[in-house]
């Protein structure tokens, strides 16, 4: 990890100290385990050859300094070129510029086809053959195809590696309409004109027009970039198209592998939840759920009681790609196992906004990941989570609370009369029910359990290969950090100011009030999340390192975006203008207020329990980022009673809760 030294002066004694900081390099890649592979030990940097895969969790290895055998987790190890800046892309993705992006975007689109062999180098004569129609040397395709499974992301095919600057270079209006035009007039048509004569006719009408003359790669990248279907309906293949595209009524297109397709929804709960503190009604939360097409196994989830959001997808995504031991550990569940992980090549969701996001787009793509939308009107491809959530739902109207999925359901039932559980404890009975039931139950769309085709999807059976170990990311802090919501802001000698708010740290001071050769201030790169807003993270483009940087005011405390903004409204009503003064002010006396209340409203106690949850996950992602080995558990207190109510929590010390929930499981 760098350090920066930042020169202060000293009015008092006129000597020169230096500050250090220590800034978080960011690593995009993957860890590919497989047989004869070279790896690294993180804690004690020794070299092993995986000799035998056990399963998920571990593998045999000689250590190759005292050759003998030994059995270790394979989530101590690391790639033994991790060393190499070759293999990651240390930049921020709103560094790279478009152009840069249609470059790698078209290098991919060449080397595609030849993706899905085994073999490292691909089959010669394919290599050749794909060459020669791209136009390009097989050398160059084989090496494009290498960097490519380093990392498992279209970030290895840029062509920078350092010295990233934020030009976001893009063609002129004029010019870029014109290629729309062009493209819809001419290339869509029945006629099926080439490519290249495209690319000729817009070089044309820019020379006839007096606009800009674009490459003939801009205009490629914006051909590659439509889809096939739609290309070839316009383009008079319209059955060709529908025998290729459309999949069976009501069947989604057929799933090979683990991991080729997770779908990711959200849902409203059908219960009302109580605080932890007087027991009493807060809401409903939303549950953000991913789901295996092909096993049905679910890869990861996500709890709130905010709505969805680009954060709620982020987490939810994070939390599928990673191991789940720490997550169960949390939260007290210690006796079964969840053994999935890695990366999805494509990810299925519908068309909300919180996944049509650029900071989603571009995340997934610096990680290999694909998004794949929802056609409209078609509700089979989205049929694998919205069945999941249906069936869970319909355990969670067996719970004290539920609202039901309707009113007939619901009848005379008083649902926040008898709220009984807080956000915790559905967290744990959701984690227990995914794990314990529904991962060990048959599932009648694949007729065994969804635990035993993950294995086989895998390991393989008699009958089929499995795909073997998935990829890991070779960095925890970065694939969180990659996923957080972006900013541009310019650096003032007060620091930095997001949404009213100023941040500072002495890591700014070497770019306040900079500027460009026109004299433009500079923008630069800062991430937040939203959960906690007390801090931001500052990416350096000299260092390629993130740094941290903390409100301005230190006497602000730790709150969320929501409360923030909450806070801001009431006090731009109550004086006509809002600055920090007024705010830690006003959130003073509404901390004062909430806590000497006897009782307090269902919206406060709302309020209550969101920072709670919040300020409870922020100190989970920390332990995991400062890669604590003694993480804590963190147990929910399981056996209370709802104060004035006769309703008891149905979470007893004793229970099992594979049993006492679950009867009757179809």
């Amino acid at each position: 990890m760098k350090k920066r030294r930042f020169g202060m002066s000293n009015d008092i004694t006129d000597t020169d100290e230096t500050l250090e900081i220590s800034g978080i390099k960011l690593k995009r890649g993957a860890l590919h385990l497989g047989i004869g592979k070279i790896y690294n030990h993180k804690t004690t940097g020794i070299q092993y050859e995986m000799l035998e895969l056990l399963d998920l969790n571990q593998a045999l290895f000689k250590n190759l300094s005292t050759l003998k055998n030994e059995l270790i987790s394979i989530h101590g190890l690391e790639n033994a070129t991790s060393a190499d800046d070759n293999e990651f892309l240390n930049v921020d993705a709103e560094y790279i510029s478009d152009a840069d992006w249609e470059k790698a975007q078209s290098k991919y689109l060449a080397i595609k086809p030849l993706l899905s062999s085994d073999s490292e180098g691909s089959d010669s004569k394919a290599l050749e053959a794909r060459a020669e129609e791209c136009n390009i040397s097989s050398r160059t395709l084989r090496r494009w195809i290498n960097s490519y499974r380093t990392t498992g992301s279209i970030a290895a095919l840029l062509e920078k590696k350092r010295g990233w600057h934020k030009d976001k270079i893009r063609l002129d209006h004029a010019t870029d309409t014109l290629i729309k035009e062009v493209i819809n007039d001419f290339f869509l048509t029945q006629q099926r004109p080439t490519i290249e004569a495209t690319v000729r006719r817009v070089h044309k009408l820019c020379h006839q027009k007096g606009c800009a003359k674009p490459s003939g790669k801009a205009i490629r990248y914006r051909i590659n970039q439509l889809p096939e279907s739609m290309v070839m309906k316009r383009r008079g293949q319209r059955e060709r198209a529908k025998n290729k595209f459309t999949p069976k009524a009501g069947r989604f297109p057929e799933v090979f592998n683990p991991l080729d397709v997770v779908q990711i929804d959200h849902t409203p709960a059908d219960i009302i939840l109580v605080d932890d503190k007087h027991r009493k009604p807060i809401g409903r939360p939303w549950v953000t759920v991913a789901i295996d097409v092909y096993s049905r196994m679910i890869t990861g989830y996500y709890i709130s009681l905010d709505a969805p959001s680009v954060t709620s997808v982020g987490m939810c995504l994070s939390r599928s790609i990673l191991p789940k031991d720490d997550l169960l550990i949390q939260n007290g569940i210690t006796d079964v196992e969840w053994k999935v992980y890695g990366y999805p090549r494509k990810i299925h969701v519908d068309n909300g906004s919180d996944f049509r996001s650029d900071d989603l787009r571009k995340s997934c793509a610096l990680h290999g990941i694909n998004i794949e939308f929802r056609p409209l009107a078609r509700p089979e491809y989205g049929g694998h989570v919205e069945r999941m959530i249906g069936n869970l739902m319909k355990k969670v109207h067996e719970l004290p609370g539920t609202t039901f999925s309707n009113i007939k359901e619901k009848d005379d039932y008083d649902a926040e009369k008898n709220a009984a559980l807080t956000l915790d404890e559905f967290e744990k009975w959701f984690l227990t029910y995914i794990t314990k039931v529904y991962h060990l139950s048959i599932h009648s769309g694949i007729e065994r359990t969804p635990t035993k085709q993950w294995e086989i999807g895998i390991f393989g059976d008699s009958f089929s290969d499995g795909i073997g170990i998935p990829s890991l990311p070779v960095d925890e802090t970065t694939l969180k950090l990659d996923f957080m919501p972006s900013f541009e802001r310019t650096i003032q000698s007060s620091g930095v100011r997001i949404d009213g708010l100023h941040y500072y740290d002495a890591c700014l001071n070497n770019y306040v009030n900079t500027s460009d050769d026109n004299k433009v201030k500079n923008k630069f790169i800062f991430r937040r999340d939203p959960r906690d807003i007390s801090k931001i993270w500052f990416f350096d483009p000299e260092l390629k390192q993130y740094f941290v940087v903390p409100f301005a005011n230190q006497t602000l405390p730790p709150m969320s975006l929501w409360e923030y903004q909450q806070v801001r409204r009431q006090v731009k009503l109550q004086n006509g203008t809002s600055n920090e003064h007024l705010i830690y002010k006003a959130w003073d006396e509404m901390q004062t207020l909430a806590e000497n209340a006897e009782s307090t409203t269902k919206t406060q106690r709302r309020r209550d329990q969101r920072r709670k949850s919040h300020e409870k996950s922020q100190k989970r992602y920390e332990a995991i980022d400062t890669q604590q080995d003694d993480v804590e558990s963190t147990v929910v207190a399981a056996s209370r009673t709802n104060e004035n109510k006769d309703v008891e929590s149905p979470i007893t010390p004793d229970d099992d809760y594979g049993i006492y929930f679950f009867e009757d499981i179809e």
